[in-house]
């Protein structure tokens, strides 16, 4: 007899992160698969899993939803995540990112449900990066301080769990509409237009291919605890947007430098954050691209949407 194949189900299948899921999972064709997010499956491919619509601050959809699939993890990527949105929709946000944790948690306590978490580089302070997994969390926003709480929340509960932290998720989707700081700045250049790019702010950023492939390994490995999941380059706002402006042969002296104080964000940012991956790459097989390769894999895949491909 073969054993069933497990079920994953995925909330906000319709962002970035959950679109680039849906591709990996398909094509590691080891899983069923159940797709989650508000409204409409914005997905191109709607052949090969399920769809099902559900609103994660909803706890009756949730069960509801839950009981009628019966997934054996939960991959959840769904988070209000605009850092100033949740310092000025501070009820909002919590909603979002803490008690719809809660609500996944008492529905995998009470069906035996893993669950794998997308968490932040926010929940740091900036002081001290890059981080490693055990680095104490002193968030400086209140989108920081949701997603620290909604971990401390899932270390406590008596569930199987893993959280995936990441930093600052670039990649394409099919519809073009979930934009991000490259497809921002290529595109702003693209038109001439000059933008102010802050310079005194570090991170490591991730494609979101490698942010879904090590949600993918974290699942394969039934992995436990906490794991950074980022790009491996550590760089300045500054220097990604340059990297990006000599990508496209654009021209660089649109790109105003400005520091984080001139800019009068409503949200605090950490300063340098980044992270240390040796747990991930020795534990789960985690191989993420250097950026220059990203840029070039986004690439890829903006020429055959443009071929309408």
């Amino acid at each position: 007899m073969f054993a069933m194949m497990e079920k994953i189900l995925i909330t906000g299948s319709n962002g970035l992160l959950g679109q680039k899921l849906i591709d990996c999972i398909l094509a590691n064709n080891s899983y069923q698969l159940i797709a989650t997010s508000k409204g409409k499956n914005r997905h191109p491919a709607q052949q090969g899993y399920v769809y099902a619509e559900m609103d994660i601050t909803n706890e009756s959809q949730i069960n509801a939803v839950i009981s009628q699939y019966n997934p054996n993890i939960i991959i959840h990527t769904a988070a209000l995540t605009n850092v100033d949105t949740c310092h000025i929709q501070q009820v909002l946000c919590w909603q979002m990112n803490v008690t719809a944790v809660s609500y996944l948690i008492k529905v995998c306590e009470t069906n035996s449900i893993r669950l794998i978490h997308l968490s932040t580089d926010f929940i740091f302070d900036g002081q001290n990066g890059p981080y490693t997994e055990d680095a104490q969390p002193n968030p400086l926003s209140y989108y920081g301080q949701s997603k620290w709480a909604a971990e401390q929340l899932i270390m406590q509960a008596n569930i199987k769990w893993a959280i995936l932290r990441t930093i600052l998720v670039y990649g394409v989707v099919k519809d073009l509409s979930r934009s991000n700081i490259v497809l921002w700045a290529k595109n702003a250049l693209q038109k001439g237009e000059t933008i102010n790019v802050i310079n005194d702010q570090y991170r490591t950023p991730t494609l979101a291919e490698d942010l879904a492939d090590i949600c993918l390994l974290a699942a394969q490995n039934e992995a436990q605890g906490v794991y950074n999941a980022s790009g491996k380059d550590m760089m300045s706002i500054l220097e990604l947007v340059l990297a990006v402006a000599d990508f496209y042969d654009l021209d660089k002296t649109l790109i105003n430098p400005i520091s984080s104080a001139s800019l009068n964000q409503a949200a605090i940012r950490p300063l340098k954050t980044g992270f240390i991956l040796h747990k991930s790459i020795k534990n789960l097989g985690y191989k993420p691209h250097s950026f220059s390769n990203g840029l070039k894999i986004m690439d890829n895949q903006l020429k055959q949407i443009e071929a309408g491909l």
